[in-house]
């Protein structure tokens, strides 16, 4: 294994025991907050902008797809490498490099004069996040002393669950009451404060390893990581059964069971021990957060177009909507570690998952056209109290399974385990949606002229854009789109809740004990307040 050194931080203010004091632990998680605030918010915001690229530089609806889900893919790919290099080579140096990338992705994005020029520049961007992200939770827990790291990191999961909803709100605000280039405002200034608070606040860190870099290690697992995302990105769009969906299955299930092998023949210098997953930390953590990031963002997908298609909101509104389910996931993020502190990390994780499927079912159960945004709120409210109970334990559990000369890769396997329950929750969820939709509304299409029920059955937008055509039949055909469309729901809603139920069963009998275990090289130190005092900021 590798050695353990402790972090260097000769450049910032300690106190008596030679560790930072409260006052620099206060900066340095505000500024590796503001940096993974400006890492989330790239990876929704773009969805307010899509119809206004493809007006602006008449691309096609899939070119407009790569130009989104590019940043995701290369982020995702990348995290391990990234942050195991991270470790090596020392955490401030990756996160300024990073930031400076990023902000300077961003201006270019902003100014991107065509679609391949956008394209570069989110690939651009999304690499530099993954130089960003892992190391922003690494330096959490390779800085923080144990008492306040469960805090700290309540504060980092409750901006990397929330992050997305404010970022996509922000964005939305922008594109609204500006140009639509505007959105890309809110991503550099928050790298550019970021990177003012970096400099000045945190300290740098790094892990000396006798073993040379596993470089076909880091290969392999980025070969799996797209062809696997580009599974669940290209399965809804060209289809299932298409050859470019199956290549994709094919690399990537081949790179992933490669990878695994070559982890096991390396041991001691492997990018990834994967026999760490034998633990009940490890495999808990990632199978929770998994899941959880999945539901979350295949809730998200089922959320706007029930806004914008059944209620009728701006783009705007919607986002305003979302906020409340937001605000309670961070806020449970926060509390967390105290109620951990109590009940244990396996009982947090419980109650947590458990809300989550609560929420399911009332939004299941009470959603309705006529009852609108009430009928939801209530499943709103748990599913994001829930999901922040969940979050903050499982994320400890799994960078406490690490040594502190692998925070960079227990970080980044903390981050790609959430991509890959987006991606995942996206492409199922979003698919449950469109059959149970497309199941619906043919019985309600009687008398509707056929071309415009061909074209109803595409999806409840096409239906309500294509009904002012029908005459007499207007009001009939955006009523049975709509009610077709709340069938899709409870289905979605119902999948996602037997998901939960299992994993509540799965939690309740093989999660971690503890959340939070010392590692190699930590130091005890009283609690300071730090992670309370950010919280509440």
């Amino acid at each position: 294994m590798s050695t353990n050194q402790p972090p260097q931080a000769s450049d910032v203010p300690v106190d008596g025991a030679g560790a930072p004091d409260a006052r620099q632990l206060r900066a340095i998680l505000i500024a590796v907050s503001i940096a993974l605030m400006a890492v989330i918010a790239s990876v929704s915001g773009l969805n307010v902008a899509q119809t206004h690229m493809a007006v602006e530089w008449g691309a096609s609806q899939s070119t407009v797809l790569w130009i989104i889900n590019i940043y995701t893919l290369a982020l995702a790919a990348l995290l391990l490498p990234l942050g195991a290099i991270g470790d090596r080579l020392g955490r401030k140096p990756m996160l300024i490099t990073g930031l400076i990338i990023f902000g300077a992705a961003g201006v270019v994005a902003g100014l991107a004069p065509s679609a391949a020029v956008m394209i570069g520049a989110r690939v651009a961007a999304g690499i530099s996040a993954a130089m960003i992200m892992p190391i922003t939770l690494a330096v959490i827990t390779s800085t923080f002393p144990e008492k306040e790291r469960g805090k700290a990191i309540g504060v980092w999961t409750g901006v990397a669950g929330g992050g997305g909803i404010l970022g996509m709100f922000l964005s939305a605000l922008l594109v609204d009451v500006a140009d639509w280039r505007r959105l890309f405002v809110l991503p550099v200034v928050l790298s550019v404060i970021a990177l003012v608070m970096t400099l000045k606040s945190v300290p740098n860190s790094r892990e000396r390893s006798p073993h040379s870099f596993d470089t076909i290690g880091a290969l392999v697992s980025t070969i799996a990581v797209i062809g696997l995302i580009l599974v669940l990105q290209t399965g809804p769009e060209r289809g299932w059964t298409s050859p470019v969906t199956l290549i994709s299955l094919a690399v990537g299930v081949i790179a992933a069971v490669t990878f695994v092998a070559w982890e096991l023949r390396r041991r001691d210098a492997a990018l990834l021990d994967v026999r760490l997953f034998r633990e009940r930390g490890l495999a808990g953590g990632s199978v929770t957060l998994l899941v959880v990031f999945g539901v979350q963002a295949g809730i998200a997908v089922v959320l706007f177009p029930f806004f914008q298609a059944v209620l009728g909101w701006s783009g705007l509104l919607s986002t305003v909507a979302m906020m409340p389910m937001a605000v309670m996931m961070m806020m449970a993020s926060g509390l967390a570690p105290k109620m951990g502190g109590r009940i244990g990390a396996r009982s947090t994780m419980t109650v947590g998952v458990a809300l989550a499927t609560l929420g399911l079912v009332l939004m299941a159960v009470f959603v309705s056209v006529d009852g609108g945004y009430p009928s939801i709120l209530a499943g709103m409210l748990a599913m994001g109290i829930g999901m922040g109970l969940s979050m903050t334990p499982s994320t400890e559990a799994i960078t406490s399974s690490l040594p502190r000369a692998g925070q960079g890769v227990a970080s980044a396997l903390n981050d790609v385990t959430r991509e890959f329950g987006t991606a995942l929750g996206v492409a199922m969820l979003g698919a449950l949606l469109a059959t149970g939709y497309r199941s619906a509304i043919d019985s309600r299409l009687d008398g509707i002229p056929a071309g415009a029920a061909d074209t109803a059955r595409e999806g409840i937008a096409t239906a309500v854009e294509v009904a002012p055509g029908t005459g007499s039949h207007a009001h009939d055909l955006v009523d049975a789109a709509q009610q077709s469309f709340v069938d899709g729901w409870q289905q979605a809603m119902w999948t996602g809740a037997a998901v939960m139920a299992v994993l509540v069963v799965y939690v309740a009998l093989r999660g971690p004990r503890n959340a939070a275990s010392s590692r190699p090289g930590d130091e005890a130190a009283p609690e300071t307040g730090v992670a309370e005092d950010v919280a509440a900021g």
